[in-house]
């Protein structure tokens, strides 16, 4: 970067400059790009839309799981545990809801503490949510991305030292529910189902809190609910009996493409809907010679709404009215 700012004159406080983040220095950096990747929150991608440098935005996550009555246990809260701590659980795709199938819930519960999770009470949820959001439920930045013993001290409390993230009891979904949105840190919500309609019911509520286009996933051998999910969740990713955050930025095991950078689509108002790998860096060439022609005829291409009156000159003004 500092040669091509070099290349095309920039000035040497630009160049010294770089390394101190600052919205002007953020502009200035885009507006001289070939390409921008904006990861990060919505001001961030619009500005970089904005700057005029063609970019690819993504979106923020609020990553959550659906766990049915054929789930592996042991399996669902190792994964769990994976995802939710790795780096502090500040990853927009750290595992933030778990809706469990009441016949599992319990055992659910203690297998994720036997992994290293701590069940915070009523009055330790309260006081987590006041560390946590502001009273216009702003989330607080100095607890994001800290431990579960920092957190639990932020809030007023101690929770023992091998504990390694936070449980607390799904309040009801919504905006004015702050446990029902990301959550940045090593804080997990836990949500109860009595039927996979009402599990997918409140998958579709969580995204109408945040998270809309970015990724969701589901432990279960039965194939109709998860390709009832893949229907029903408005995201661009969905991870099967695998740790969210270890899996759909890219993994060796399961063909997602590596990235750090995980586009939401029109759903987190991004312009593209796959994880940012290295195809999108690069600028294609398409060289094309003549070959033979292949040309489905006009009746297969429109199927049922082709109509060989258009075809052959008869169709009037009156025709159209009449479609119409």
């Amino acid at each position: 970067m500092h040669e091509a700012l070099e290349h095309e004159g920039a000035p040497a406080d630009l160049l010294q400059c770089l390394t101190k983040v600052n919205i002007p220095m953020s502009q200035a950096l885009m507006a001289r790009a070939d390409l921008i990747i904006a990861t990060g929150g919505q001001p961030m991608v619009r500005a970089a839309y904005s700057s005029g440098t063609p970019a690819y935005g993504v979106g923020a996550g609020n990553s959550t799981m659906i766990i049915d009555e054929t789930a592996n246990i042991e399996e669902a809260a190792l994964n769990t545990r994976l995802s939710k701590t790795s780096d502090f659980g500040s990853g927009c795709s750290a595992d933030g809801n778990l809706i469990i199938q009441e016949s599992i819930f319990d055992a659910l519960l203690a297998q994720l503490q036997k992994e290293g999770g701590y069940l915070a009470n009523d009055e330790e949820k309260a006081k987590l949510r006041k560390a946590m959001w502001d009273d216009e439920l702003h989330r607080l930045s100095d607890t994001v991305a800290i431990s579960p013993q920092k957190l639990a001290t932020a809030a007023g409390f101690t929770i023992p030292a091998d504990r390694k993230f936070i449980i607390v009891h799904g309040d009801a979904i919504g905006k004015e529910y702050p446990y029902s949105g990301e959550k940045l840190t090593t804080l997990l919500a836990v949500y109860k189902f009595s039927n996979f309609d009402q599990a997918l019911s409140m998958m579709r509520a969580i995204y109408e809190v945040g998270g809309k286009g970015h990724c969701c996933g589901i432990y279960s051998f039965d194939q109709s609910h998860i390709h009832q999910l893949a229907l029903a969740a408005p995201v661009s990713r969905i991870m099967v009996r695998q740790a969210q955050s270890k899996a759909n930025a890219g993994a060796f095991n399961n063909g997602m493409p590596m990235t750090s950078s995980l586009g939401c689509g029109t759903w987190g108002g991004n312009v593209i809907s796959e994880n940012v790998s290295l195809k999108y860096y690069l600028n294609t060439t398409w060289v094309s010679v003549p070959i033979k022609e292949d040309r489905p005829s006009d009746q297969e291409l429109f199927g049922s709404f082709y109509d060989p009156a258009m075809e052959d000159g008869t169709f009037t003004a009156a025709d159209m009215e009449g479609a119409c």
